[in-house]
């Protein structure tokens, strides 16, 4: 049997829900852990790495019929590590706040599981087109999840999103630090799973009336 080829919408959308890094396939988590105390934090981190991932995977398909199996993995992490340079002094010229607040990791996605595991996973196998799609979905999926987390734990944690304080009191202090952040992304996890398999046991249900009918 013929293996279904992937659409590019699908291969766009796989990164939100389904194959999303955080969610479903557990990938990145000490950025997804470390920087999440805000909504910006998260936000702006993963927009770096979406930049990132879109670019590595853009020239890894442009030139992995010319790279040496030998020094495949080096060579990608040359790339990588340029389009982190890139993006590390972008945002130091044009946003040195949110750059101090993430700090350490903006250079520390050279070592990211998730751009590395595109590249040698999808990049390095397919045409540039898919490359770049599957760079951009996946990267905005894990803006997505870096978002929603810091969300969560800003307005848990100081009664305030995105910097504007919907109420004048504390939140719970917990949420801010480490063990906040644990605790969020086990209900996200527990959440978003419930929900992405919810719509498949209605279809059934669906199914089996109408035979039953």
């Amino acid at each position: 049997m013929s293996k279904k080829k992937l659409t590019q919408k699908d291969n766009f959308f796989k990164g939100f829900i389904r194959e999303n890094p955080v969610f479903a396939l557990l990938l990145g988590l000490c950025p997804t852990l470390g920087v999440t105390s805000t909504a910006i934090n998260g936000l702006g981190m993963g927009l770096a790495t979406t930049f990132v991932l879109l670019m590595s995977n853009v020239v890894i398909a442009t030139v992995k019929s010319i790279i040496p199996d030998k020094v495949r993995i080096p060579a990608f992490i040359v790339i990588i590590a340029t389009f982190v340079t890139v993006v590390d002094l972008m945002m130091a010229g044009f946003l040195p706040a949110l750059h101090e607040q993430l700090g350490l990791f903006i250079p520390l996605i050279v070592v990211n599981c998730i751009v590395l595991g595109r590249a040698e996973a999808f990049a390095s196998k397919n045409t540039v087109a898919y490359a770049a799609v599957d760079g951009l979905g996946m990267g905005l999926g894990f803006a997505f999840a870096l978002t929603l987390l810091g969300s969560v734990r800003e307005i848990l944690g100081s009664l305030s999103i995105f910097g504007w304080k919907f109420v004048d009191a504390d939140g719970m202090l917990v949420f801010v630090l480490a063990p906040g952040a644990f605790l969020a992304l086990g209900f996200l996890i527990a959440i978003i799973n419930h929900l992405r398999d919810n719509p498949i046991k209605l279809g059934k249900k669906k199914e089996e009336e109408a035979v039953e009918a």
